[in-house]
């Protein structure tokens, strides 16, 4: 069982930054990766970063390459570096976390935070 809360979020103009932050609780020791997600309204949830922690790879969205870090700020917290944000950056990112793989070893996400809310105002 993981708790998830994250924070961070706010409404920034264009070509800000913001960070947001993840913080676990809970049998978090086993988790093999963690993410964040992003779902703006009347759109599909989409993965914008990823730790797959056990092979030590991280993965982005194509469009927020160059512009967003996913990192381990400690055992407890996950942070992303978002820069040079966009209007289309605009959405409620929600932070999970996966505690099994599936049989190909893809990461499975069933634990999820209440999500913090980003606006990019241009």
């Amino acid at each position: 069982q993981v708790d998830l809360v994250e924070s961070g979020g706010g409404s920034v103009q264009a070509g800000g930054s913001l960070r947001l932050s993840c913080v676990a609780s809970g049998t978090h020791y086993a988790t093999h990766c963690m993410a964040w997600f992003r779902q703006p309204p009347g759109r599909e949830r989409e993965k914008v970063a990823q730790i797959y922690f056990g092979r030590d790879t991280t993965y982005y969205a194509d469009s927020v390459k160059g512009r967003f870090t996913v990192s381990r700020y400690n055992a407890n917290t996950l942070r992303l570096q978002m820069n040079t944000l966009k209007p289309e950056d605009s959405s409620t990112y929600y932070c999970a976390a996966a505690l099994s793989l599936t049989f190909s070893g893809e990461c499975e996400y069933k634990y999820w935070g209440q999500g913090t809310q980003v606006t990019v105002s241009s």
